[in-house]
């Protein structure tokens, strides 16, 4: 029995954005995507900012009475807890957004993930809380993780909708560019406060200065994408079915062969996503004394290539084909996966050519990785299965990434990592054969 759609009615939230919307009260697919720029930026601001903490801070912070590599697993293992609560998150935040509209499950989403980031800031070490310290930040992170499972409001959805018909390819990428500029930024400020404070001031101090930054700009996305949602064009759809919250349970019951390939798509592109951000900084920090500033340059650099990775996939894709990207590019990170992990132990070269080879790689399967199934779903449950897809490939593909790869990579060396990673591009070609619908150019993403 579906529970009475409550997202139809117009909640304080709303009514107010949407006084703030565009001329006319319409907006065009160029003003709606720079709301989910904007929105999708925030998110993964807040993802690498604990992301690249864990690496750099929480080892010695909270893991003192290990080794340096067991405190890394240790800290990776509490960054998988947020992947592990997302689809928990997606669960609750739809039932209050099925209830009380979609405004208020993203205002209480968006702010749990800046109240959880910004909390961190204030997480003592291990020598002044000792194993509560250690609770705390878990708990933190699971608050992350349920803030972003509720963080999804369906502006991909209602671009790709938007979207002329000849340019899906185009648009499904815009969201995605959000994962590169939230590096950028993320990395940026680290580097800075590694380059001009000592490393006793960093340690103590300095590191929380981006964790408080993160709850202003999550502030400054909510408004931007509730000034969206409350458009009289979003809530068309939303009455038209075509972006209504469906039950969670129901969504999976029915659509669970849909779900398990979306989730299973795009693993290549989720699998590399971690072994060219998250895992080589761990890598260089632990085994080769290079300094993490200048690693965290490299990333930037990187990322920027990633942003014009992610451009070229968008006009390619609306020529060729969004599956054939993804499938070309999952070929290609197979072949990547044979030979580039190895670079990480060859010097200062290696190292770039590894991360800005990864990072080109990424951008063309990343780019289309969004939706690539969302078509398949119908109309009454896209919004809610394609919420479910996304956290979902994110924990399979990503979540234990970190993790995984650093455990083989210190037990077996590097190519282990290239065979972790050729898993991941296997069961996206797999995923792609066993669903040829996803050829179909008018797939709505």
């Amino acid at each position: 029995m579906t529970a009475p759609i409550a997202g139809s009615n117009s909640t304080s939230l709303e009514r107010d954005a949407r006084h703030l919307s565009a001329r006319d009260h319409r907006i065009a697919p160029g003003e709606i995507a720079i709301g989910v720029v904007v929105g999708r930026t925030s998110e993964f601001f807040d993802f690498f900012v604990y992301a690249i903490a864990s690496v750099l801070v929480f080892p010695s912070l909270l893991f003192p009475f290990v080794d340096a590599v067991t405190g890394t697993l240790y800290s990776f293992g509490l960054f998988s807890l947020a992947f592990l609560a997302r689809p928990l998150g997606s669960a609750l935040f739809m039932w209050i957004d099925r209830h009380h509209g979609r405004g208020v499950k993203l205002t209480i989403a968006l702010f749990l993930l800046g109240g959880s980031t910004m909390s961190m800031a204030f997480v003592p070490g291990y020598d002044q809380m000792g194993t509560a310290a250690i609770w705390m930040l878990a708990v933190l992170r699971i608050g992350q993780g349920m803030a972003l499972g509720g963080a999804w409001d369906g502006l991909p959805s209602l671009l790709s909708l938007n979207a002329p018909a000849n340019q899906r390819g185009w648009y499904a990428m815009i969201p995605q560019l959000g994962a590169p500029l939230g590096l950028i930024v993320a990395a940026g400020l680290f580097a800075f406060f590694l380059t001009t404070l000592s490393d006793a001031d960093f340690l103590s101090w300095g590191w929380r200065y981006p964790f408080f930054v993160a709850f202003a700009i999550n502030v400054v996305a909510l408004f931007a994408r509730l000034r969206l949602v409350a458009t009289p064009e979003f809530q068309h759809l939303f009455e038209s079915r075509e972006l209504q919250p469906a039950p969670f349970w129901e969504t999976v019951r029915l659509d669970w062969r849909t779900i398990a390939l979306g989730s299973f798509a795009p693993l290549a592109s989720f699998a590399l996503f971690h072994l060219v951000t998250v895992f080589p900084l761990s890598w260089v920090i632990l085994n080769t004394g290079e300094s993490a500033e200048r690693f965290l340059l490299i990333e930037i650099v990187g990322a920027m290539v990633c942003v014009l990775a992610m451009l070229a996939s968008g006009v390619v894709a609306d020529r060729v084909g969004r599956r054939a990207v993804l499938g070309i590019s999952a070929g290609l990170i197979a072949a990547y996966s044979g030979f580039a992990p190895q670079l990480l132990g060859a010097g200062g070269l290696g190292e770039a050519v590894y991360m800005l080879a990864g990072f080109v790689l990424l951008g063309i399967a990343f780019g289309q990785s969004s939706g690539a199934v969302n078509g398949s779903f119908s109309s009454e449950r896209r919004y809610t299965g394609a919420a479910t897809v996304a956290n979902l490939a994110w924990l399979i593909g990503a979540g234990f990434a970190p993790l995984v790869a650093l455990a083989l990579a210190t037990r077996f060396g590097l190519w282990s990592v290239g065979a972790y990673l050729l898993s991941g591009a296997i069961c996206t070609l797999a995923a792609l054969l066993i669903n040829r619908d996803w050829a179909r150019p008018t797939s709505a993403g």
